[in-house]
């Protein structure tokens, strides 16, 4: 029987090539956007980061692109209250979108950026792909479920990046991938592969850079 969402194999070396290459060149912020209004021209594909507060989200991109302080880390939940666009050189838009889930921030403010997400997500029709971040240490929350919900329903294809695998052990990591493919199960716009990572180890970082080169440019 065919294991269901297995986790990706690392590329070959032309997947491995392309991945680099594409990262190779510096990776420049654009822009913050607070409204839909302030979404650069759709004038390429793009994919987007999206995960709860404090799942490693900054850490995860700051790997991808070789850059120590591309994306914000910050020891504060819910601090990035923007969805930040950063530009590939010939390839897609890298979008981090605001961190889902606890925050502290007035409610006011998160219901705001919440909304915003929820826009971007339904609405931007040059989005590829959506990765979303799950901590490998806790599987798929109750939060997590209602973006997987909403990706859905807006018909976003969604690849789901487990981050921090090395801050748990082997028993408890292969539980928690079991836990994350079941959850799977019932959302029809799941990517069929799962992408393993730690962002201080560098492990899966080869593979999410080869599968965001594999999805075109322009």
């Amino acid at each position: 029987m065919e294991l269901q969402f297995p986790l990706a194999e690392e590329p070959d070396d032309f997947t491995r090539e392309a991945g680099r290459k594409l990262f190779a060149f510096p990776v420049e912020f654009l822009k913050g956007v607070v409204a839909m209004s302030g979404l650069p021209p759709a004038d390429r594909i793009e994919v987007c980061f999206a995960g709860r507060s404090n799942v490693g989200k900054s850490s995860l991109i700051n790997a991808l692109t070789n850059r120590k302080n591309l994306a914000r880390a910050s020891n504060t939940p819910g601090r990035t209250q923007e969805i930040n666009y950063f530009t590939t050189q010939d390839g897609p838009y890298l979008v981090d979108l605001p961190g889902y889930g606890f925050a502290q921030a007035p409610v006011a403010v998160v219901a705001k950026w919440q909304a915003l997400l929820k826009s971007y997500l339904a609405g931007r029709a040059t989005l590829r792909r959506a990765f979303v971040l799950i901590d490998t240490r806790h599987g798929v929350k109750a939060v997590d479920e209602e973006i997987l919900t909403l990706l859905d329903r807006a018909a976003v294809p969604f690849q789901v990046v487990m981050t921090k695998a090395d801050k748990v052990g082997a028993s408890d990591r292969e539980k928690n991938i079991a836990q994350v493919r079941k959850a799977l199960t019932s959302h029809p716009a799941a990517y069929p592969e799962i992408v393993l990572t730690s962002s201080e180890k560098g492990d899966g970082i080869e593979t999410l850079r080869a599968i965001i080169a594999g999805l075109g440019g322009q």
